[in-house]
């Protein structure tokens, strides 16, 4: 699988709830950042982070780019069951087939498409 498959793969196991597959896709060594989160470990992102899909209504992969050297940019829409429209970015790096590290930078409501 390619580095965007990877992430890609990630974003759909979190979707789907699936746990199993996101575990297999994540390296023991993984760390997550976001504005919520510094530097979280593997077991604390999916302890804290992972069960956190049944707050949204949809989710759209808006953007996925390599940077040729591991890294990956996803761009990406949600709509929450609360309501609103929102935008974040996000930055994961691969290696050997696993997620490594994921930086999330959180966007501002985002017009409805």
């Amino acid at each position: 699988m390619s580095d965007t498959d990877i992430v890609r793969a990630c974003c759909d196991a979190y979707l789907a709830q699936d746990r199993d597959t996101a575990a297999q896709l994540i390296a023991d060594d993984f760390v997550f950042t976001s504005p919520q989160d510094d530097h979280i470990d593997k077991a604390a992102f999916l302890e804290r982070c992972f069960p956190t899909a049944d707050r949204l209504r949809s989710q759209e992969v808006r953007e996925l780019v390599s940077t040729g050297d591991g890294g990956v940019f996803t761009l990406y829409e949600y709509e929450l069951k609360a309501g609103g429209h929102h935008r974040n970015a996000e930055f994961s790096s691969v290696r050997d087939g696993q997620l490594v590290e994921t930086q999330v930078f959180f966007g501002g409501r985002a017009a409805h498409r």
